[in-house]
């Protein structure tokens, strides 16, 4: 009887033990997120940034011991962004821009309500722990290889000033936006990208001569310029200008993409390759630092979707056949050469669709390619070390936000900072199902499940989320992406607190193809996602574990969007929602070309544009809006105009349907402020258990 009473005891301690604990909003917020390695440009040394809740800084790690420290001291929550990052010559100090919007130009963001509007600036900072330095206004540094001069921008034109910040001085004023400042290897000469609205330049100038010319200039738009090892050319993408634009919609095919090499003395150019017509013939990009890779061996690798997939290639600068690198159904997203120009990394969902892992394949394509990582785990960015001896990348898992790793040439992997708060629940944060569900036109969606812990319950509230984008997919674990890292770590409370979540990759979404990306109708054309939505409600509500009158939706942006579809077009299904910055209305998304201009068929082919565009958004079936739904929105968001949610709640107040709203003043899209994410979802999770009426 009494070893039968221990037995007992032993049994129910260990469940207890084993049982998840609950866990807050901030709490599961909390880890640090790791961003944009950047090797020195010599020995075996990497900077990353991290934002710690609100608080972003720089770090730096190098061999032996690869143990990361923390460079910059910046300790409030203020909504003042990092970027930018760039290592002197002999990589004794950084440079960054701190503050202002990475993503739109325009005025700089006050996110803290800061009585005088933060400036954009660019700092230094030394690996000899002295204090970062702010040096002058202005973002994108980039030093010249000489050590001698940085060449950076403000309001869209290039300065020079010297590696202190003195003798600051504007050397190019001219029509458009520069960007992508480039040195030549010898520091000579400085290209560029000369932004003109519809079309672009490569620009090249000479500090020695204070000279400016335009290279090879045409009507299209010129970009990704990058020099031959020996500075006399220069290699860029031509990529067709296309016509007036009417909102979101498919584009298969269209005007070929080209490479051209230029003479940098002489100014002849000429074109080294042509996508192929048809499909995968309109230019797409990887994230990467720019979009060409110049080789030891006097090759370009460049992205392309020949076989409907977006992968590599490689072709000879005297011209000739391309070969691909890259082979497989997946997509090739992040790329990096490494520093002796003969192998390219890159991250891939090859064998694993809805993970990124790392490969790597030789510049010239002699080899098949290698497979560096795979497994439960995600990983991106890779980042080749100036001597070779170590792969610096960032990873993540289901349980674990981003955080930069080293792998070193034996093998071994190793995190670069174990800086995790002790609140972060780790072990209670649940794994996600990969699962596959029926839009209502029978087309296949990818989605992630995750199912609450066991509570005894027959049956749960469930939500549905949806990406923004729409150009992303979600993983099975913590995204690459901040905004959709914290999207995730709401998911993971809701499954939390009783509730079935699914995320969706809908059509439109990257990562299953150049079809899938480029759905028919999608969008401003049709919005045939809607298909994919009516799909995920119904597959909850077939779920034996969820209860069919209590499932709402949530998600931001172009989530947003299929948000307000779901509850203007199936209130019947989803009972309530959380609309973070959506699009209301396709038509009035954009300032399109006016419909007076042009001949009469075009003015009668953008009408019907307009018309469409309209009839693709929740404001078109307004009228069928019968469930509550939480508005969330910054009003000075850059991306979808504050305008879109006031449209909706006038719309919805004169048709007497409830709402609730959270407004955020000053913030962008991607909310710049870590407490005003933790608010936001606070406030969701709030909305949705009494709405809902979950468990807890």
């Amino acid at each position: 009887m009494k070893a039968t009473l221990l037995t007992f005891l032993s049994l129910a301690a260990s469940t207890l033990a084993a049982a998840p604990r609950s866990f807050t909003i901030p709490e599961v917020m909390s880890a640090p997120f790791a961003t944009s390695p950047l090797a020195a440009p010599n020995g075996a040394k990497v900077a990353w940034l991290e934002n710690y809740e609100g608080k972003r800084n720089i770090w730096v790690a190098q061999a032996p011991d690869w143990t990361g420290r923390q460079l910059t001291s910046f300790d409030r929550d203020d909504g003042q962004e990092i970027d930018d990052l760039a290592w002197a010559p002999d990589g004794s100090y950084l440079l960054f821009a701190r503050g202002g919007d990475f993503e739109n130009s325009g005025e700089n963001p006050n996110p803290d309500w800061s009585p005088t509007r933060p400036e954009q600036a660019i700092w230094s900072v030394g690996l000899d722990h002295s204090p970062a330095k702010r040096l002058t206004e202005g973002h994108a540094p980039a030093i010249s290889p000489r050590g001698d001069t940085v060449a950076f921008l403000r309001g869209g034109q290039i300065f020079f000033m010297k590696p202190n910040g003195e003798a600051v001085r504007n050397v190019i004023t001219q029509k458009g936006e520069q960007f992508d400042l480039t040195w030549s290897a010898d520091g000579s000469e400085l290209a560029f990208v000369s932004g003109r609205g519809n079309h672009r330049f490569i620009g090249l100038y000479s500090p020695s001569e204070n000279s400016l010319r335009y290279l090879d200039a045409s009507i299209d738009r010129d970009t990704s310029p990058v020099w031959s090892p020996d500075g006399r050319e220069i290699a860029f993408l031509r990529v067709p200008t296309m016509g007036p634009f009417f909102g979101p919609g498919p584009v298969r095919e269209g005007e070929p993409f080209s490479i051209r090499v230029v003479d940098v003395k002489t100014g002849a150019a000429h074109q080294v390759f042509r996508a192929a017509n048809g499909p995968g013939s309109v230019f797409h990009d990887v994230v990467a630092e720019r979009q060409l890779f110049w080789t030891a061996d006097n090759r370009l690798v460049f992205p392309w979707e020949r076989t409907g997939w977006l992968h590599l290639y490689s072709v000879p600068i005297a011209g000739g056949a391309a070969v691909e690198l890259t082979p497989g159904e997946g997509e090739v997203e992040h790329v990096a050469l490494s520093h002796d120009a003969k192998t390219i990394y890159y991250s891939a969902n090859f064998r694993d669709i809805d993970r990124r892992h790392l490969w790597s394949v030789a510049a010239d394509g002699g080899a098949p390619p290698k497979e560096l990582t795979s497994g439960d785990d995600i990983e991106w960015k890779p980042e080749p070390v100036a001597d070779g001896s170590a792969l610096v990348f960032l990873a993540s898992s289901y349980k674990q936000r981003a955080h930069a790793v080293v792998r070193t040439g034996n093998g071994n992997t190793k995190p670069l900072s174990a800086d995790v708060p002790p609140g972060f629940p780790a072990d209670s944060l649940i794994k996600p199902q990969a699962v596959h569900i029926t839009a209502a036109d029978g087309l296949e969606i990818h989605g992630q499940l995750f199912l609450p812990p066991p509570d005894g319950q027959t049956r749960h509230p469930a939500v549905v989320f949806f990406h923004g984008g729409s150009r992303r997919q979600m993983l099975l674990g913590f995204h690459y992406m901040y905004y959709y890292s914290n999207a995730y770590s709401l998911n993971e409370y809701l499954a939390s607190r009783g509730y079935v979540v699914l995320s969706v990759n809908y059509r439109s979404g990257i990562g299953y193809g150049l079809n899938f990306r480029e759905a028919l109708h999608y969008g401003a054309q049709g919005g045939s996602e809607f298909n994919d939505v009516i799909g995920a409600g119904l597959y909850l509500k077939a779920r034996p574990d969820v209860d069919p009158g209590s499932i709402g939706v949530w998600g931001g942006s172009y989530g947003g969007y299929l948000t307000a579809m779901a509850l203007s077009r199936a209130s019947d299904l989803f009972k309530a929602g959380v609309d973070f910055h959506g699009v209301h209305d396709w038509s009035a998304w954009r300032s399109y070309p006016a419909i007076s201009e042009g001949d009469p068929k075009r003015r009668e082919a953008r009408t019907d544009a307009l018309r469409l565009a309209f009839d693709s958004s929740p404001m078109s079936s307004i009228d069928g809006w019968k469930s509550p739904v939480l508005l969330i929105h910054g009003d000075d968001d850059r991306n979808v105009s504050f305008s879109q949610t006031v449209m909706l709640a006038e719309a919805l107040r004169r048709r007497h349907v409830e709402f609730e709203e959270l407004i955020f003043p000053n913030e962008i899209h991607d909310f710049l402020k870590h407490a005003d994410w933790v608010k936001a979802y606070e406030a969701s999770a709030d909305f949705f258990a009494r709405k809902l009426a979950p468990r807890h």
